[in-house]
Order: C-alpha cells, then structure tokens, then sequence
C-alpha cells in the first residue's frame, strides 16, 4: 500500500474563494475577510489530514511534544558522548545503533523510547536529562501538492536550454516512463512509483535538466518522509555530485534536517523548496524556512499568488504553479496545482548558471520578474521566475 504521508492522505481541496477572489467592486474589508475564511479553512483541512495520518497508522505514527507527526517511538540524539548516553540508558531509552550519514558530518545515536512514555513525553524527560543536548524526533515532511485537477490556466512547454548540471529531487520515485540518472531509496519498499514525484521529474525534465537524480524518501512507509530519510537522501546527493537539490516537501523545524540542510550548504549545494499549500495562517513551512534554502512560492497562470500558498520564514522567488501539464506514474498527462511545481521550475534555473552561490543568486535576481509591490515582498519573493515556462 503506497505510504499514506506520499499518496493515501485525501487531496488538499481548496475552500470556496469566491470572497477572495470576486469582482474588484468587493470592498478591502470584504476581501480580507474573505482571505481569512479561507485560511482557516485551509488550517482545519491541515489538521484533518494529520488526524487522519495518526489515526490510521497508530502502530508507526505519533505526535512529538510540538504535536507535529514523527516515527512512532524513536527518538535522536546527535553529537552524543558516552555519558550522556549512559544518563539515558538509566532512564531506560534503548540505543538501537548509531550511525553517520553518508556524505554529510553528522553522527546520531537511534534511541527507543520508554514503553510507558508517549513519544512527546519522552522526549520532554530526555530534555530535562541532557539540557545542553541536541535531541530530534523523527518528523514526517509532506508533498506539497495542492490539487490535480486545476482549471486549465497553463499548459508547460519544453524548454530550449539543456542543463547539464545535476540536478538532485527528494521526493517519491517517478514512475518506469522515466529513466533519471541515479535513483536510491531510502524508505521502506523504495523506490516506489508515485505520482507527486512522476510530476516533479516531469517538470525538470521540461525545464530543460538532463542529469536528475532521484532519492526517494516515501516508498510505501507510513511514516516515509522522515527527517532521518530525508537527512541520508541529501548525503548520497550531494556526495554524488548533485549542484542543486530540488525539495517539494513540508514538515516542522527539526534538529536533524537543519544540521543535514547547513551540511550540504557548506558543500556548495543550494537547496530549493517550497512553502507549502496550508494557507498563509499555516505554521513556517520546513525545509523551506531554513537559512539560505530558497524559498519558493506560485503563481497562476495571471501571475496571481496562489491563494493556498503557504509561508516560510523568508520568501525568495515566484514560479507557475497551476494549470501545469506533468506526467502521474502511469505516464499519463495530469493537470496539478500547489506550490510543489514551482520549486522544480526555480530549481532548473538555478542549475542553468555556473559559478558559487552568490553569483547564482545574482543571475537569478536579473532574471526574475517584479511582481506586486515594487521589489522584495512577502508575497512573490524576489521575482517570478520561470514565467516563460508557460505559452
């Protein structure tokens, strides 16, 4: 059965937004009540989902002590000396192994939790026990799809230019129509063909990248897009040689995951990610929200902010995000929505430039568009990027 965090949790439906977007006779008030409904309306379909994840997979999902959804029962503890683990032991955690992760200068310690203790009190006693510690649930990251059945605003051409730069995605695998360069798994039963990554492969590939490598953090896990899968997957990418990390997913801040993030960063790699499709009411959306990770938004096919887009902690850059024509997993053409493919199509343009990050970013900031306010905003970032990636 394909992991509910990937393919079995219900689409994202978005709420009537007739309020937001009505004639432009509707009063500011009108449209920012209308705006409000929304996002709250967007929060509960959040929430619903986490509950439905929790409830139907009890047996490998809990909450962490910030009520966000990690491996049941497990617990990290990074940079860990023999004392602090023996003050855990006596605490009765169980080390289950310690490991590095390949490609990246991080060690952890895996450890199991009391049986009498939930997952968020465990974590708040070990706390308690190693004040100074780095401690990490296992947090689940989410596709940051919306919908698959857009109206028709745009329809995505190939583009022109070949990127030869590598091009990593961390996501599900796409399906047997598309031969990537390199693909690993790093979850229980992957590779393993979904559509949400069918789709993003589909969008590099018309970006015009021809060295797209696929880590697959889903596979048919329950608890799949964890940050210790996530973590490993931008180790083997980026000891592969990948340039750029393409990363479409949505979770908490996490401890792991921002040591992994600043550790391929160091390397030289830029990581792209989205802000999600919760609603602006939504909490910071992770990976996104990490330092120097570009953030990446989307737009309609009227270069309309998509009303669904969620938030991060800084925002960079604007791509298309509706309308979009990709290939699912069988190969067959789809119409999707959200702020997962915009990151692909920024993420292409990120590979297309030589040069360290700072000359990336400065080539980018040429290229992209200036949308609503007059420079930077929180609502498109720097720019629109990719616009012609549309007819």
């Amino acid at each position: 059965m394909p992991a509910t965090a990937q393919l079995g949790l219900p689409p994202i439906g978005l709420p009537p937004l007739g309020d937001v977007t009505d004639t432009i006779s509707d009063t500011l008030e009108d449209t920012n009540a209308g705006i409000a409904r929304a996002s709250g309306k967007l929060l509960r379909i959040r929430d619903n989902r986490i509950a439905n994840l929790l409830r139907n997979h009890a047996d490998a999902v809990e909450r962490d002590r910030n009520g966000d959804p990690a491996r049941r029962g497990e617990l990290f503890l990074l940079d860990a000396d023999p004392d602090a683990l023996a003050i855990a032991q006596q605490a009765g955690f169980v080390i289950r192994g310690a490991e590095q992760i390949d490609g990246l200068d991080i060690g952890l310690v895996r450890l199991s939790v009391p049986s009498s203790l939930s997952l968020a009190d465990a974590e708040k006693t070990l706390q308690a026990l190693l004040p100074d510690a780095t401690i990490s649930a296992d947090n689940l990251h989410f596709p940051a799809s919306g919908s698959n059945a857009s109206p028709p605003l745009a329809m995505l051409t190939s583009s022109t230019a070949s990127i030869r730069s590598a091009v990593g995605m961390i996501d599900g695998a796409p399906g047997n129509h598309v031969r990537p360069s390199a693909m690993r798994g790093f979850a229980q039963g992957a590779p393993y063909p979904s559509n949400h990554g069918s789709a993003i492969v589909s969008l590099l590939e018309h970006a015009g990248v021809k060295d797209i490598r696929v880590a697959d953090v889903y596979g048919n896990d329950p608890a799949g897009g964890n940050a210790l899968a996530i973590a490993q997957a931008l180790g083997w990418l980026t000891k592969g040689g990948a340039k750029v990390i393409s990363i479409s997913l949505v979770g908490p801040r996490n401890a792991l995951l921002e040591r992994a993030v600043a550790s391929v960063q160091r390397e030289g790699v830029i990581v792209v990610a989205a802000v999600g499709n919760d609603g602006p009411a939504a909490p910071p959306a992770y990976p996104a929200s990490y330092d120097s990770v570009l953030a990446v938004t989307a737009v309609d096919g009227r270069n309309r902010a998509l009303i669904e887009a969620g938030k991060a902690r800084h925002l960079d850059y604007a791509a298309p995000g509706a309308g979009l024509r990709v290939r699912n997993a069988e190969g067959e053409r789809t119409r999707v929505r959200g702020t997962s493919f915009a990151v692909p199509l920024v993420a292409a343009r990120v590979a297309a430039y030589p040069g360290d990050r700072s000359q990336i970013i400065t080539q980018l900031d040429k290229e992209a568009i200036d949308l609503g306010k007059k420079g930077t905003d929180d609502t498109y970032g720097r720019g629109l990027l990719c616009g012609d990636c549309r007819p």
